[in-house]
């Protein structure tokens, strides 16, 4: 054998135990998507064994984690979902995945590439491979934008503040550990063009246990007046006989939460939001609980909410009037007719929220309680996803709490128990309770007979019958008078409310045939426009 023979046998031999090159533009292409969906395999295609299979093990590990997320590790996901530090980090590590996948779909490409390559593919590899890196870049920008807006609405929504009522996250780190209950107090600000300063006008306790997740609301009536407050508060001292401001309009209930600390700014010390903690005290001391937290939605901004959602679907079971004031004559605009399902946007939906006239206030606390309801249950999770970025900037705008960021671990946890409770609602209207003067011993005892009873069980003897009034005289609370029930055929055809103030949430929110037909045979209320 020659000398020339034997070196070209040595270099073949030499070629075989070094990379494969693979023949062809066409499979070097499929192995190059192959390689982009299954990171590493391009590298064992072209003889990289070590290299390729430690890409592969990294992202079945990675393959495996994100399945194990998914599914028996969704409380962590949570957990991280509401925490803006641990956000932050996971956004550098999106980023860090997407630069280590481009750069193995760009040198997988690159070695499978054969050497000699025509004009033409070198255009059509170079589309692929930027299509390819088009699909890693995409969705980690899309994750990146969603965990930023997340952070930014917990530094903003539940940035740490001044409070008067919560105690300081570090005196107690185990919030919930020896509680059998916590509190929210739920408001929806009625503030907005043409209105001075924020009333509350609805007022919603949320009692949940925290060994079961079953959860009770406590709805107040607007026009509660002589709110009372702990004998150990400033306000007690202030107001002895309960909350009164001189005048009758600007003594209700609603009306706390602008008028306390304009009357007696700075009585409670260091706060950010005196309002709610003077709501927060007061309504406690009403109802004979700790209210542990507060949250404010504004009802003027939460029309965008419903938007952002894409609108929400409720049940109209009579008129709804859209607009109007009694009190200077002035009839609705338009009606909301009865009707199952009703899709709405925003606008829409606040005008079902705050419709009044001929109503009654306890009327509208069930339709906003029913808003609520289909709010919460248009956010499904595909939603979530696709609208978040416009739902975090317009939560932003809309919703104030006291709950500390630091809470929010612990929240979770008691959200996990709410999520498969049942949730029953109780409502202090006229026919359980006199809001212009209340018994509040009756009213402790209504909620404890309510929390220790068994569910379903009514919460009080409830025989009375609302008395009759008039359209005008219901709605001159926006003038100061406390409102009289609806009479039992008003001009809306709506009955009066039911007597039974422990039900399922879900009931006064259903959709029922007779009521609705019995309002559309009576006919439409008139309007402005005849």
């Amino acid at each position: 054998m020659s000398d020339d023979s034997a070196t070209q046998q040595g270099g073949r031999r030499g070629r075989r135990r070094g990379p494969h090159t693979v023949r062809g533009f066409g499979p070097a292409l499929l192995l190059t998507v192959v390689g982009a969906l299954v990171p590493g395999s391009a590298f064992l295609a072209t003889g990289r064994r070590r290299l390729g299979a430690l890409v592969v093990v990294v992202f079945m590990v990675l393959l495996g984690g994100v399945a194990y997320l998914a599914t028996t590790g969704l409380r962590d996901v949570i957990a991280v979902a509401v925490d803006s530090a641990a956000l932050r980090w996971v956004i550098g590590g999106i980023v860090a995945l997407a630069v280590a996948w481009l750069l193995v779909v760009l040198v997988g490409y690159a070695l499978l590439l054969p050497r000699r390559t025509r004009a033409w593919q070198q255009v059509v590899g170079a589309v692929v491979v930027l299509t390819l890196c088009a699909g890693v870049v995409v969705p980690a920008v899309w994750a990146v934008r969603i965990a930023d807006a997340q952070a930014q609405l917990l530094d903003n929504v539940f940035a740490d503040r001044d409070s008067a009522t919560v105690t300081d996250p570090t005196d107690d780190p185990d919030p919930f550990g020896d509680r059998e209950e916590v509190n929210f107090l739920l408001l929806g600000g009625d503030g907005g063009e043409g209105r001075e300063g924020v009333r509350t006008d609805t007022v919603i306790v949320a009692n949940v246990q925290t060994d079961t997740g079953a959860t009770t609301l406590f709805s107040l009536p607007r026009n509660l007046q002589e709110l009372p407050f702990p004998e150990d508060s400033p306000l007690a001292e202030v107001w002895p006989d309960g909350f009164d401001v001189g005048s009758e309009s600007e003594s209700l209930l609603n009306a706390v939460y602008r008028n306390g600390p304009a009357w007696y700014p700075g009585i409670l010390g260091e706060t950010d939001d005196p309002g709610a903690d003077m709501l927060k005290l007061g309504v406690g001391e009403a109802l004979g609980l700790e209210i542990d937290y507060f949250v404010l939605v504004n009802l003027d901004g939460f029309s965008r909410l419903v938007d952002a959602l894409g609108g929400i679907d409720v049940n109209v079971n009579y008129y709804v009037p859209v607009g109007g004031e009694p009190s200077l004559g002035i009839l609705p605009d338009d009606y909301i007719e009865p009707g199952p399902e009703q899709h709405m946007d925003g606008a829409r939906a606040l005008d079902f929220a705050r419709g009044r006239f001929g109503l009654s206030d306890y009327q509208r606390m069930d339709r906003q309680r029913c808003v609520i309801g289909e709010i919460v249950e248009a956010a499904d999770p595909m939603t979530l996803l696709s609208r978040f970025q416009q739902l975090a900037a317009t939560t932003q705008d809309i919703v104030s709490t006291d709950v500390p960021q630091s809470r929010l671990d612990d929240l979770v946890d008691l959200a996990f128990e709410v999520k498969d409770a049942e949730i029953r609602s109780i409502v202090f209207d006229d026919t359980v309770i006199d809001p212009a003067y209340p018994d509040y011993d009756q009213i402790r005892a209504l909620v404890q007979q309510a929390l220790d009873g068994p569910p379903g069980t009514p919460s009080a003897d409830t025989s009375s019958t609302p008395a009759e009034s008039t359209p005008a005289e219901e709605d001159a609370t926006d003038d100061g008078a406390a409102p009289s029930p609806t009479s039992s055929a008003g001009a809306t055809g709506a009955p009066p409310a039911e007597p039974d103030p422990a039900a399922e949430v879900g009931d006064a929110c259903a959709y029922d045939p007779a009521q609705a037909q019995a309002a559309r045979a009576e006919g439409e209320p008139p309007t402005r426009n005849g």
